[in-house]
């Protein structure tokens, strides 16, 4: 192409405008305008979330009793009452029980959601059926398992029906009850779980299980070498949040046992000490220790397994 060419294309296609440079007003509203939209979720979240924690952190240094409206600094007794009480920390031998449901709830949910995200019939109704328990409400639940659990309840009449008769009095011994209990947790937050690993495996890139099938592999060596890595992000955020839950434990054991028969957890006696004993300043130093277990182990998690950046396309 000539010299006179390109003079010709340049007169006839125009140069494009240079648009105008912004005002100064127009920069300062770009800037405030994402703000404008967190005011009312910052406004919330600093409400409901961190100003009670700056009063519990604040309660903790005192002997206040929850009722009375006058309280006394006390420094850090609260806090060396907590440690050098065993029983405050026995209870913690509780969460073991729903530690290892919580193991057992990541296997089956990682299963099932494997299972289910391939072409499998009616897995629509399946998906629906695992994720419906989270969608109850907590104390519902707890009084449903209680007459499920209860002697001569469901459980019995079932196993009764199966040709099984037992007199166990399954909410009656520490073991047998923590264990029931620990059980209906798996049930209930199964379905999280569940969720949380189909939309992870989901967001895999098809055509690696296309290449996968067309290289002759099967569902194991595409789960080892294509899932796993894939949702190893979702399956830490898993194991924290099935670690801080097991340390946190509350809803169920409160309602089916109110606590009875060795089924006691931290939580459940923090609030004991806050609404039975009337110490909140006791419970509160409970608290900020239970909060600063879990950022521990949060902690020492992140370092043990990072969160490595996986990149499968």
């Amino acid at each position: 192409m000539t010299d006179t060419t390109h003079k010709a294309v340049a007169e006839v296609i125009p140069a494009a405008p240079v648009p105008a440079p912004a005002s100064r007003r127009t920069r300062a509203w770009r800037g405030v305008t994402p703000w404008l939209f967190l005011i009312a979720p910052l406004a919330l979240l600093i409400t409901f979330t961190y100003a009670p924690i700056v009063n519990m952190l604040a309660y903790s240094f005192t002997d206040w009793d929850g009722v009375s409206p006058v309280l006394h600094y006390t420094g850090v007794e609260n806090y060396e009452e907590v440690f050098t009480r065993p029983d405050l920390f026995e209870v913690f031998w509780v969460s073991g029980y729903y530690l290892a449901a919580s193991a057992v709830q990541i296997v089956l949910a990682l299963y099932f959601a494997t299972v289910l995200s391939f072409d499998v019939r009616f897995r629509n109704f399946f998906k629906g059926v695992l994720f419906f328990p989270y969608l109850v409400n907590g104390v519902a639940i707890g009084f449903v398992f209680l007459y499920f659990f209860q002697d001569g309840g469901t459980l019995d009449s079932v196993l009764g029906l199966l040709g099984v008769h037992t007199d166990h009095a399954w909410l009656g011994t520490p073991a047998s009850a923590n264990t029931s209990l620990a059980g209906v947790s798996v049930w209930r937050y199964l379905g999280l779980n569940f969720v949380l690993f189909l939309g992870a495996i989901q967001s895999v890139p098809g055509e690696l299980y296309e290449a996968a099938e067309l290289d002759g592999a099967g569902r194991w060596h595409q789960f080892r070498y294509i899932i796993a890595p894939g949702i190893k992000p979702v399956l830490t955020l898993t194991v924290i949040l099935s670690i801080s839950g097991s340390l946190s434990v509350f809803e169920i054991p409160y309602i089916m046992t109110g606590g009875a028969t060795g089924t006691e957890t931290f939580v459940i006696q923090t609030v004991n000490l806050a609404f039975r004993f009337n110490k909140t300043g006791l419970a509160s130093a409970a608290a900020v220790v239970l909060l600063l277990i879990i950022l521990l182990v949060t902690w020492v998690q992140g370092r043990l397994v990072p969160d490595d950046k996986v990149d499968l396309a």
